[in-house]
Formats: structure tokens, sequence, C-alpha cells
């Protein structure tokens, strides 16, 4: 079943990647472009990179040849999979050495607790915690099922990742600003016809699922052997 699950989702990416670059294409040449310039256009990879300097919601150099873009849910128990299993040795491996940086995306898919989830993470971002509170939330994540993240949870997983001004957090969960930035990852996703998680993308190369580390390892080296040749 989850196999299945899976591979739908894949094709729903793929699908999506495609429409995607088709539309730019198409957005590009009604523009004005040329021949050559469309040609351009269609064949230049997908790149969701932001690569925000100081953006508290990334890991890793602004400048990384790599970035794997992480599109997640808090509720997502395969995302906590990744988050325990994958993540840490991606970070020693890659991160430290200025080859990858890790960008994370809202992709709230489990209703009203992961919508209001995701605008904790990022104010406990507001004040340097974001990777501390999602460490948090996600360790005690089950490995099936959804996670229950009322608002005393959230408040308690903030504290647990030492957000030191629990009284801004607490204001900063009603923030029209975060929830907007929260929508406007979840805006991307759709426009890639993302509509599970955690959904990945190595540069252009999507993988979907809490993938085995071997799995992400080998694009990542990939795409790092390509950064190289250019």
């Amino acid at each position: 079943m989850v196999i299945s699950a899976l591979g739908v989702a894949l094709l729903i990416l793929f699908v999506g990647i495609f429409a995607y670059q088709g539309g730019a294409s198409q957005e590009t040449s009604d523009a004005g472009q040329g021949p050559q310039g469309s040609a351009e256009s269609e064949s230049a990879p997908l790149d969701m990179s932001r690569r925000i300097a100081e953006d508290p919601t990334s890991l890793g150099e602004v400048d990384a040849p790599v970035v794997l873009v992480e599109y997640a849910d808090y509720r997502c128990p395969f995302c906590g999979l990744f988050s325990r299993d994958t993540l840490p040795p991606l970070v020693e491996k890659y991160v430290k050495s200025g080859d990858l940086r890790v960008e994370w995306r809202d992709l709230p898919v489990f209703g009203d607790q992961s919508s209001k989830a995701a605008v904790a993470g990022r104010a406990a971002g507001k004040q340097g915690k974001f990777w501390e509170f999602n460490k948090a939330a996600f360790a005690v994540a089950p490995e099936r099922g959804h996670a229950d993240l009322p608002r005393e949870r959230l408040l308690q997983i903030a504290e647990e990742a030492g957000v030191p001004d629990m009284t801004q957090f607490e204001a900063d969960l009603d923030s029209k600003e975060l929830q907007q930035a929260v929508a406007k990852d979840a805006q991307e996703a759709a426009s890639l016809g993302a509509t599970g998680t955690p959904t990945f993308l190595v540069n252009d190369t999507p993988l979907v699922g809490a993938q085995p580390l071997a799995t992400f390892e080998k694009a990542i080296d990939a795409a790092l052997k390509k950064a190289e040749s250019k």
C-alpha cells in the first residue's frame, strides 16, 4: 500500500515538473523570445533553490554546488524518519564540507495542526532556533500515524528547543506574515504537482518518500559530479 502510494506520488511529481517547465517555456515564448530562447528555456534544469543568506530554514553554504530542497509536514511520519535517520549523516558528510545546502519548505497536508506547526517552526526560526525546533518536533513523532500537535504541545516543543523568548514565540504563532510564508511554500509545491510528503529535489532530481540514505547519497554524488563538469 505504501509503495503504491509513493509510486503515485512520484508520477504526480514528474508530471508536475514537466508541466512546470512547459509552462515556464510558454511564458518565455509569449514574452517575445525567439526560437533559440525558447529552446534554451525548455532545456534549462529545474532549480527551486532560493539561496537566501542567513535563511533560518536552511543549512549549509549559500553557494554550495548541490541544494536539497525538502517539502515536508511536521505531522508526517516519513518526514520524521528522514529527520532522525537520514538528515544527520547527510549534514556530516556533505553540508559540513560545503558540498550541500539543505532548504526546508513547508507543505502542510494533514490539516490545521500541520499548518500551525509550520508557523511554529518559523516562529522558532525568528529566534534562531528553527532546526532545534524541527529536531525536537520530529524526535517524538510516531513512526506510523500523525503526531498530535495542539498549541500547548507546540509551546512545549519550543521550550525543549531552547527558544529564548516564549512570549514572543506565542505571539508569532498568530503572525499573518509567517502564515503567508507557509502558504508561499505550499504554493511552490503545488506548482510542481507535489501533493505528498516528504518530497525532495536534489538540484533538479526528484525523490519522493523516506528513501534510504544510499539513495540520497547517490543523487547528491551525481549532482556533484555534474556540477564539477561544468
